[in-house]
């Protein structure tokens, strides 16, 4: 599937990514913050195992999706005036 660009989408299309981006940011979040958490009580009851890293490294994920929302409302925005 190739994507298509912010600025190629119609106002619809953008409208649309965006309600789904958010959906999936913040479940993405919840999810994190149950794995840190989990991570957490594990490392505290057997110690520490490489499989610990995993949340850490899915951060950047994260700071991605945020990201692509911000350029999505960034182009919404652009389009009002």
């Amino acid at each position: 599937m190739k994507t298509k660009k912010f600025a190629e989408m119609t106002t619809e299309e953008l409208v649309k990514t965006e309600k789904i981006s958010k959906g999936v940011t913040y479940a993405f979040v919840i999810l994190l913050i149950l794995l840190i958490g989990a991570n957490v009580f594990l490392v505290l009851k057997k110690g520490f195992g490489p499989l610990q890293i995993i949340p850490f490294t899915l951060l950047p994920l994260l700071i991605l999706n945020f990201y692509n929302l911000k350029q999505i409302k960034k182009e919404l925005k652009s389009r009002e005036n």
